[in-house]
C-alpha cells in the first residue's frame, strides 16, 4: 500500500494525520487521490467509514489558492450533521494555518452570522442544499469562479428529494470545474447527474456491498409490531449500553419511541429532520458527552454519524435494503472496538431480513421471543429467549421461583469499561445478560426506575 506522500500529499498535512493516528491511505483514498491531484472529474462508489472524506480534503487543500480571496471549493451534503462533521475534520488539518478558512452552511443556523462569516471570503464552504441555494439568491455567496465541487453522499440527497436542488446549484458554478461525486450507490438518476455534469469522470468501486465489521456482533430478534417497545426496553435494561443509537423508520416512530423510552426514566434523546438546528446540536452534544445513553434517530439525520464509545446499535425498524443496515451497524464497532447490532424484526420483516443477509452474504443469529403462535413455529432451529410481553403471566411465575422480579428495589450494579464493578449494593441483582456491555462511570442505564416498589414500565406498543 502507498503512504501520503507517494500520493502527491505535503509533509505538512501528512505530519497532520500522523498526528490523528493516520498513516497508511484507505483504498478509496489510495485510488481517488492521485486522480483529484490530476485534476479529473471521479465518480467514487464507497461506503460510510471507508475514509472517503479525506479522499477530497487533502487533494483540495493542496490545490486551493490561499491568496485568492473567493470561494475556491463547495462540498454538498444532505444534511446539517454531516456537513458539521466534514467541517470539523477540514478545521482539524488547518489549524494553524492562518492563510485558509473554512465555513459550514445549513439551515437553522443564524443567517446573520453566516453573513458575517461570508464576508471574509473563506475558500472552503460546506454546506446543504436548501440554505446554499438560499445564499445564492440573496447573492450573498458566489460560485461563479469556484474550482472544485464535491456532491457528498448523492444518493442520500436523491433519497430526500435534494436533486433538483444541486442541479440549481451546479448552475452556478463554471463549466470548468473539477466535479467530485460520492455515493454509497449509484441509482439511475445519480447516473444521468453525473453524465449531464461531469466531464469524463473516473469511476471508482470500493467494496459496492462491503460487509459488516468482524467485530461486530450481530443478531435479529422475532417479535411482533404490538410487542416491539416491550422488547427493546427488556434489550437495554438487560444489555445496559455505555451509548446506543436506535433507528426507527420515520420521524414520527422516532418521536413515539423516545416519548416511551423518556417515560420509562432512560436518558435519551431524538434526531429527526423536524427538530431546530439548535436541539440536533444539542442533543449531539448530550450524546457525546455521554450525558444521555440513547439516540433515537432516523437514517437521514444519523447519515456519517460519527461517535466514539457507541457499544449498540439498535434497528427497531428493519432497514430498507443492505447498504442501510451497512450504514446503522457502522455505527458500533469503530476506532478497533468491538460493537453489538441487534435488529427486531417480525414475520413480515423475513424476506427482508433473507434479502440483506444475501446481499451481503452473512447468516445473522436468530432469536424468537416466544409472544405468538407465529413466533413459536419460527423458533425451530433458533434460540429461544424470554417473552417480550410485559405482562406475561408465566414470565411472572418464573421470575417468582427465581426469587423475585428481574428489577429488584436497588440499583443494578454498574461496571466501568473494563469489566469491574462499582457500587454494588448487597444481594445485587445477578442475573447479567452474558453479551451485556459495561457501562462507563457516567451510565446511568443500571438503574432501575422504582414506583410503590415496582419497577415503572411503559406499555407495549
Amino acid at each position: 500500500m502507498s503512504d501520503f506522500l507517494s500520493l502527491g500529499i505535503s509533509e505538512t498535512l501528512v505530519d497532520k494525520l500522523r498526528g490523528y493516528g493516520i498513516a497508511k491511505p484507505t483504498p478509496i483514498q489510495e485510488q481517488a487521490i492521485p486522480f483529484v491531484m490530476d485534476g479529473n472529474d471521479i465518480i467514487a462508489q464507497a461506503q460510510t467509514g471507508t475514509g472517503k472524506t479525506f479522499a477530497f480534503i487533502l487533494p483540495i487543500l493542496e490545490k486551493i489558492n490561499r491568496n485568492a480571496a473567493h470561494v475556491q471549493a463547495l462540498i454538498v451534503t444532505p444534511t446539517r450533521e454531516l456537513a458539521l462533521q466534514i467541517t470539523e475534520e477540514i478545521e482539524k488539518l488547518i489549524a494553524n494555518f492562518e492563510d485558509v478558512d473554512v465555513l459550514a452552511v445549513y439551515g437553522g443556523q443564524d443567517v446573520a452570522k453566516q453573513l458575517k462569516k461570508l464576508k471574509k471570503n473563506p475558500q472552503i464552504v460546506v454546506g446543504t442544499p436548501g440554505r446554499l441555494l438560499d445564499h445564492i439568491r440573496r447573492e450573498t455567496v458566489r460560485l461563479s469562479e469556484i474550482s472544485f465541487l464535491v456532491l457528498d453522499e448523492a444518493d442520500q440527497m436523491l433519497h430526500i428529494g435534494f436533486l433538483n436542488e444541486v442541479e440549481d446549484i451546479i448552475r452556478e458554478t463554471p463549466e470548468n470545474r473539477q466535479t467530485m461525486l460520492f455515493s454509497a450507490t449509484i441509482p439511475p438518476e445519480i447516473r444521468k447527474l453525473a453524465k449531464k455534469h461531469m466531464r469524463e469522470p473516473e469511476y471508482i468501486q470500493v467494496e459496492k456491498t462491503q460487509g459488516p465489521a468482524d467485530n461486530v456482533k450481530q443478531s435479529a430478534i422475532h417479535t411482533t409490531d404490538r410487542g416491539k417497545q416491550a422488547a427493546l426496553i427488556h434489550l437495554v435494561e438487560t444489555h445496559r449500553p455505555f451509548l446506543a443509537v436506535i433507528f426507527c423508520r420515520t420521524k414520527r416512530r422516532v418521536s413515539k419511541l423516545y416519548d416511551a423510552l423518556k417515560a420509562h426514566g432512560f436518558p435519551c434523546d431524538e434526531l429527526h429532520g423536524d427538530l431546530s438546528q439548535a436541539k440536533r446540536e444539542q442533543a449531539m452534544k448530550r450524546f457525546r458527552d455521554a450525558e444521555t445513553q440513547l439516540l433515537v434517530a432516523t437514517d437521514v439525520a444519523a447519515r456519517g454519524l460519527d461517535v466514539e464509545g457507541v457499544t449498540h446499535v439498535f434497528n427497531y425498524d428493519i432497514p430498507e435494503d443492505a447498504e442501510s443496515y451497512i450504514h446503522r451497524i457502522g455505527r458500533t464497532g469503530r476506532a478497533g472496538m468491538t460493537g453489538i447490532a441487534i435488529t427486531l424484526y417480525t414475520s413480515a420483516n423475513i424476506p427482508l431480513l433473507t434479502m440483506i443477509e444475501k446481499e451481503l452474504h452473512i447468516t445473522i443469529e436468530k432469536q424468537y421471543t416466544g409472544d405468538s403462535e407465529e413466533s413459536q413455529e419460527n423458533s425451530r432451529g433458533g434460540k429461544k429467549v424470554r417473552p417480550n410481553g410485559v405482562s406475561d403471566k408465566r414470565g411472572t411465575e418464573r421470575e417468582k421461583q427465581k426469587g423475585g422480579p428481574r428489577n429488584r428495589k436497588h440499583s443494578n450494579p454498574i461496571e466501568d469499561r473494563s469489566g469491574q464493578k462499582r457500587g454494588t449494593k448487597a444481594g445485587s441483582d445477578k442475573r447479567r445478560s452474558k453479551t451485556s456491555t459495561g457501562a462507563g462511570p457516567k451510565n446511568k442505564l443500571g438503574e432501575a426506575r422504582k414506583s410503590n416498589g415496582k419497577t415503572k414500565r411503559s406499555n407495549p406498543k
